[in-house]
């Protein structure tokens, strides 16, 4: 039988305590994570395998293996399944990252509840909450079921005896950061005990086909904190975003071995709870009887999802020399850009006026496809006229003042139909908007002077 041998020695090399990056002379800049002053010098394992192992498994023809292992299992909120592309798969790592409070914990407990009610065995490991306190807020959100076991530990190897002993269907660990393991040097959310902590938990669950939910701290640039080992090994990476003053959360597929990565879901947390939002487009147009200067509705698209939201838009004489430009829900660059358009452009004076433009409901919108609906909501405003009643607009302004097309016209134009509006201004595009909805008016124009003209005069 032929056996397996090594040859390692310890070289002297340097790492980034930040993302883990390697090299054998020290540098003041990672190569890396960009980070200053993270290398740090230490000992580098070069390990060499120079024969095999005798093959336990034999490899078999791709035909031959069986998929139904893999089927997705619904979690209960269809809203997750849609991000993930159907539902839980057996055995899948999925790693949950967002900003502290966003409601990452709230979700988990809540799949967690919803998924052990079909009498699957649930682990919830908890690392930063007691197990009094996990079960305060299950009571809170209904999320108290039989088959859901919770677990306050932050050692790695009782958590791994916890799953031995269990042996659930799911395993949700809360956080991976707040777990260390006895045999690796460095604290808790170290670069080498995330790397330790990940990979033990990810061989438990392939070798038992378990389903695992990792929740990921985020550095204050908002990307995943820890190596980039740790994207790299799970199977899929999920942001959860939201405004900690809004009720709105969205979920968005970073990396998906099973499904499409540009699909979004809406979350509704609350007091109660958090719930998906099959139509959250109520959430961002305001419930005003009379039309009003200075809004404008738009349909921007998130991943593969259309979403309405509406632009609000106030302007005031400054008292200063200078005016001010705020805005709120909106890339404030982009929207100078767009007063500056409509000045040189559309003739429309605005060198006088303060200009407070906004979005309804704490939504954030940086797609370029809304230029037009902001455009159109700053010249109601200094017009003093309201825009048409039903009426959406849509489009990408340029700085010459043209209207260029924008991807899935005929799937906003739809979107808008279904939540009841008549009325359209789209870009102009050769392959024209598509199929229109009766009784919807579809008016394409190329020019910003053409939609102003049209609506405003």
């Amino acid at each position: 039988m032929a056996t397996k041998t090594s040859r390692a020695s310890k070289a002297p090399g340097y790492k980034c305590a930040e993302c883990g990056w390697t090299t054998v002379k020290w540098v003041g800049r990672c190569g890396e994570c960009q980070a200053w002053g993270t290398v740090e010098e230490t000992g580098t394992a070069v390990a060499r395998t120079t024969a095999a192992t005798t093959v336990v498994e034999p490899a078999r023809p791709i035909a031959e293996v069986d998929a139904t292992t893999a089927a997705f299992m619904p979690t209960g909120m269809d809203e997750l399944d849609r991000v993930l592309g159907g539902g839980l798969v057996p055995g899948a790592v999925i790693l949950l990252a967002g900003e502290p409070g966003v409601g990452k914990s709230t979700l988990l407990l809540d799949v967690a509840a919803k998924f052990a009610r079909t009498a699957q065995d649930v682990l919830y490991v908890t690392g930063e909450e007691s197990a009094a306190q996990v079960k305060l807020r299950a009571e809170r959100i209904d999320a108290v079921a039989e088959s859901l076991y919770l677990s306050a530990e932050t050692d790695l190897g009782q958590a791994l005896g916890q799953v031995e002993k269990i042996e659930p269907r799911l395993l949700i660990v809360d956080s991976v950061q707040t777990l260390s393991s006895a045999d690796v040097d460095g604290s808790a959310g170290g670069v080498s005990q995330v790397r330790e902590v990940a990979a033990s938990i990810i061989a438990a669950a392939k070798r038992r086909n378990m389903t695992t939910l990792l929740v990921g701290h985020v550095t204050k640039d908002g990307s995943i904190a820890g190596p980039r080992l740790l994207e790299h090994l799970v199977d899929v990476v999920c942001q959860f975003e939201g405004e900690r003053h809004s009720r709105l959360r969205l979920l968005r597929a970073v990396k998906n071995r099973y499904g499409p990565t540009d699909d979004v879901g809406c979350f509704d947390l609350n007091e109660n709870g958090i719930e998906g939002l099959a139509d959250p487009s109520g959430l961002f147009v305001s419930r005003t009887k009379d039309p009003v200067s200075g809004t404008c509705i738009t349909v921007t698209m998130e991943g593969r999802r259309p979403l309405l939201a509406e632009v609000q838009s106030l302007l005031a004489e400054s008292p200063n020399s200078q005016p001010r430009r705020a805005t709120s829900g909106l890339d404030s660059s982009r929207v100078s850009m767009l007063l500056a358009v409509l000045q040189q452009r559309a003739g429309t004076l605005l060198h006088k006026d303060d200009s407070y433009v906004a979005t309804v409901g704490g939504v954030k919108l940086s797609e370029p496809a809304t230029d037009l609906a902001v455009a159109l909501a700053v010249a109601s405003a200094k017009a003093r006229k309201p825009l048409p009643v039903r009426l959406i607009a849509f489009g990408e302004v340029g700085l010459a003042g043209e209207v260029r097309p924008v991807p899935g016209i005929n799937q906003r134009i739809q979107e808008a139909h279904r939540l009841g509006f008549t009325h359209a201004v789209v870009p102009a595009s050769h392959t024209g908007p598509g199929p229109v909805p009766a009784g919807f008016s579809v008016r394409e124009v190329s020019h910003l002077t053409e939609a102003l003209s049209l609506l405003i005069g």
